[in-house]
């Protein structure tokens, strides 16, 4: 019996907040009901894609002319939609994606998270003794092999080229590395997510305008 009556003050609660013409209440209400619409797209996205983040934004122009500063990339598993395919082997199967051969991946460098993840072309698979064996060797303490990876708009390969800060210069990519590949960008959306607080406030401002007009509204009515 308890259990009905815990039950039946919930729904009653439920009901007054959703009923409510309480300001304070009304704003509330309309956040929690933003949250649950970009929750649901998260999850939709997650359970898409298989893998998290689901979508990037290019923030450099190091993949001119095929991603441009600004795209959204949406960020699937390697695997899913076909196996990750490389710059080299797609010379022989005829794979392409965003204008060239083979996929472009997003990975962490070097497995770290403090920095943003890089999205460049994989250009080919290097096992450990290839790496000891060039002069990819003497950039590294520990040679190990993993994908070499470009950006199109690059001269040259990220590996014992590219150096960043915290991090060292960027190794072969292992496989536990890779976020996912890149399956389709949509231009210029990608500046939503670089300006989110920015339009976390638009946001919040459109509801409190609103939410003041339907008030107004309402009181001349009554």
């Amino acid at each position: 019996m308890s259990d009905v009556t815990l039950l039946q003050r919930v729904a009653s609660a439920l009901t007054a907040f959703r009923e409510s013409d309480n300001r304070v209440v009304s704003l509330a209400r309309d956040l929690l009901w933003v949250v649950a619409v970009v929750g649901g797209i998260a999850l939709l996205l997650y359970l898409f894609a298989g893998t998290w983040p689901a979508v990037v934004t290019i923030e450099s122009e190091s993949m001119v002319p095929n991603m441009n500063v600004g795209d959204l990339v949406l960020v699937v598993d390697e695997d899913r939609f076909g196996a990750l395919t490389t710059w080299a082997e797609g010379q022989l199967t005829g794979h392409q994606s965003f204008g060239n051969y083979g996929d472009v991946i997003v990975y962490r460098p070097n497995g770290a998270g403090s920095v943003h993840p890089i999205i460049h072309r994989a250009m080919t698979y290097v096992d450990t003794a290839t790496v000891e064996q060039s002069a990819l060797g003497e950039f590294y303490a520990n040679p190990h092999g993993g994908y070499i990876t470009k950006g199109d708009n690059n001269p040259y390969i990220d590996q014992g080229n590219l150096r960043i800060a915290g991090v060292g210069v960027v190794e072969p990519v292992e496989k536990e590395w890779i976020v996912g590949k890149a399956l389709v960008a949509v231009p210029l959306i990608g500046y939503l997510p670089l300006h989110l607080t920015e339009f976390a406030v638009v946001v919040i401002i459109v509801i409190l305008i609103h939410d003041l007009i339907l008030a107004r509204r309402k009181g001349k009515e009554e």
